[in-house]
């Protein structure tokens, strides 16, 4: 199954995120990677580090991330796992990561998945 991390500047949006996409996709493969080290607000590569290897499979891992320096954090931890499977979503955080766990849990495929995300990223909330 492919693995997800959800990297915030927030411990507990990343968590909440979490819990979220766990009442529809409960068997998902996803982790937290929120905030620094010292429960303050930020990204730390460490997190985000950890939080790949921990859901991490020959399946692939995607990173989903609120802003920022949440995604210059990821790429440099992604410069230093460049032998993995392991992509950067470019969509909205809650949205993309309901529509990835959801996806993921249903066996989905990596590329598939990724595909999904890209129609999320454009997906309008009004007509």
């Amino acid at each position: 199954m492919v693995g997800l991390v959800i990297v915030s500047h927030s411990e507990n949006l990343a968590k909440s995120v979490i819990e979220l996409t766990s009442m529809m996709a409960k068997d998902a493969k996803i982790a937290p990677a929120g905030g620094l080290e010292d429960g303050s607000f930020g990204t730390s590569f460490e997190r985000i580090q950890t939080a790949i290897e921990q859901v991490y499979s020959d399946d692939g891992v995607i990173v989903l991330m609120d802003l920022g320096s949440a995604v210059m954090t990821t790429e440099m931890v992604l410069e230093m796992m460049e032998d993995r499977k392991i992509a950067m979503a470019d969509c909205p955080l809650v949205e993309g990561a309901v529509v990835a766990s959801v996806n993921a849990a249903g066996g989905m495929k990596f590329e598939e998945i990724l595909s999904a995300l890209e129609r999320v990223r454009d997906m309008r909330k009004l007509s």
